[in-house]
């Protein structure tokens, strides 16, 4: 990238999945059609001709009704995904918060899981040894540390991924809903850690269902509608814009983009 400030750069991105278009109740009869070429499939474009840059230390709020594909963008900037056309850069080091329990082996004990989890982000295992109190800390699982993770709650879970994800300084944090799990004070804790990353200059990619949330963490908004990019900008302006359709019930198919990047 020419422009040393854009640390994520998304250009003219489609991703496509195909879809069984009959339902195969076993993986046998799917093996044995597939064999034959008697399995057909639909096509769907889960992203169509998305762009947009993100500057370095920005918060970037992604907005939109449930399967308006704003995961699938985490997951392609995260590397889960490779888009099916266009380009996509990313110039820094990832920490994602994309899915509970994402890079857990659920038969490991918390304590286990916190170098296999930080082997998965980079980190070496003098790394996370120097790293692993802070993270039981933070995380207020003492007494569980010795347990499966299997016996976890999902609440436990994302405590646990979300203080192994935000240790060191990452270049960009995502998280995908990961405080909508947990108790409020626990949710509490993860803001005030979030705003600390931002202050030293982590970049945030964000999602919530709270626009409320994310008018208050993010300083930019990207709003996702059925695949397109419907709106970018200032995440206050953006968020009361899809506030007031969410309550219209805003049903139009018009996907011209508005821009309102300073």
């Amino acid at each position: 990238m020419d422009n040393k400030d854009t640390i994520i750069s998304i250009k003219n991105v489609y991703i496509k999945f195909n879809l069984a278009s009959e339902r195969i109740d076993n993986f046998k009869e799917y093996l044995i059609k597939t064999i034959k070429r008697q399995v057909s499939y639909d096509e769907f474009w889960a992203l169509k001709d998305i762009s947009f840059d993100v500057k370095r230390g920005d918060s970037v709020g992604l907005i939109g009704v449930n399967g308006s594909g704003k995961s699938t963008i985490l997951k392609i900037i995260a590397g889960v995904l490779k888009p099916t056309k266009g380009s996509v850069y990313v110039g820094g080091s990832v920490a994602p918060l994309i899915e509970l329990g994402a890079g857990f082996d659920i038969d490991l004990t918390a304590r286990e899981n916190v170098f296999l989890n930080g082997a998965l982000l980079g980190h070496t295992r003098p790394e996370m040894e120097g790293f692993y109190d802070e993270i039981v800390e933070f995380s207020e699982l003492h007494d569980f540390m010795d347990v499966p993770v299997k016996n976890f709650s999902s609440g436990m879970v994302a405590r646990l991924g979300f203080s192994i994800a935000t240790i060191g300084h990452p270049d960009i944090l995502i998280c995908d809903e990961i405080l909508a799990v947990g108790d409020a004070k626990f949710q509490e804790k993860c803001m005030v850690r979030i705003h600390q990353l931002m202050n030293e200059g982590t970049t945030i990619l964000f999602v919530s269902h709270s626009i409320e949330q994310v008018m208050d963490v993010c300083n930019k908004a990207v709003w996702i509608n059925k695949g397109h990019l419907k709106m970018m900008g200032d995440s206050k302006e953006v968020g009361e814009i899809y506030r007031d359709s969410l309550k219209s019930h805003e049903t139009d198919d018009s996907f011209d983009v508005i821009e309102n990047d300073e």
